[in-house]
């Protein structure tokens, strides 16, 4: 990967072009196969990764209505096209939100995915409700974090997992207890009616006993292999969804939601950013203009 210029990009029926303030990034899309080919499958390369961003609307393609010219807007890029990790991208109008004048560019680009993905998983699949108890493995990542403030205001029973260091995060963000994986014995925690899994593995696996009766376990890394005895097992992608970000931005706004930042790093240090010895807690996002 290497930083180079690109041709400014084409605004197609429905798109607009947004002039990129910030971006985040994911350090797995680059073994999705969306990341290089197009939506038949065919070669891309060279590619653009990223797809989330927050910025200003700086074009409309024909037929484009809903956003305006320097409206501030954030969502997502479309997985089979050029991505975010760029100064200007081309985006269908549909993947965006209005973006509040308060909310900084930054913080907005850390929360599409993080933050479709934590609410689809915990309401729309795993059906939580006021009173149950949700087990949320990587309590402090990107995903994680965002699931625990909103488990917490839904009025649910927060159990947070992960390393030893992110234990005060966890607990900052809402979660009433917190089991240390790498110390302590995941089978300690108890019955839990929703188990949301961002981990996979051995740790999904274990996590199907943990599904009280009629429960659900939900995971976003790897359909479930071991199945809940008497619950129900959920893998799913992230899908688009224009109110729930704004939903979630106006959370944001009013202080009811924080995405953790692990690090904002400029442009030229997106190549880098993908190399997993530079793994941070939290999301990394790429600064690409400055405010």
């Amino acid at each position: 990967m290497s930083l180079t210029d690109m041709p400014y990009p084409h605004a197609a029926e429905n798109d607009v072009i947004v002039r990129v303030h910030a971006a985040g990034m994911t350090p797995g899309e680059l073994d999705w196969p969306a990341t290089w080919t197009d939506r038949a499958g065919r070669d891309r390369t060279p590619s653009v990764p990223g797809h989330e961003l927050s910025g200003v609307v700086e074009e409309l393609g024909f037929g484009t209505t809903g956003l305006s010219v320097g409206q501030r807007v954030f969502g997502l890029a479309d997985w089979a096209r050029n991505g975010s990790l760029a100064e200007y991208v081309a985006v269908e109008a549909r993947n965006l939100a209005p973006l509040p004048a308060d909310v900084d560019h930054i913080l907005a680009a850390a929360l599409p995915i993080s933050g479709l993905t934590a609410w689809q998983g915990l309401f729309d699949h795993g059906r939580l409700v006021t009173g149950q108890t949700v087990l949320i493995h990587g309590a402090a990542g990107g995903v994680g974090s965002i699931a625990v403030q909103l488990a917490r205001e839904a009025g649910a029973r927060v159990i947070g997992t992960g390393r030893s260091a992110d234990r005060d995060t966890a607990l900052a963000l809402g979660a009433d207890t917190f089991l240390d994986l790498q110390t302590e014995k995941l089978e300690d925690v108890g019955e839990a009616d929703v188990v949301f899994d961002v981990i996979g593995g051995d740790i999904l696996d274990r996590s199907a006993a943990l599904v009280r009766a009629g429960g659900t376990l939900v995971s976003i890394n790897l359909p479930p292999k071991v199945q809940p005895k008497d619950g129900r097992a959920v893998f799913f992608v992230v899908e688009l969804d224009r109110a729930r970000l704004t939903e979630l931005a106006t959370r944001m706004r009013d202080g009811r939601l924080k995405p953790v930042i692990g690090a904002v790093r400029p442009l030229a240090e997106a190549p880098a950013a993908f190399a997993p010895a530079t793994r941070t807690r939290g999301k990394t996002i790429i600064r690409v203009t400055e405010d």
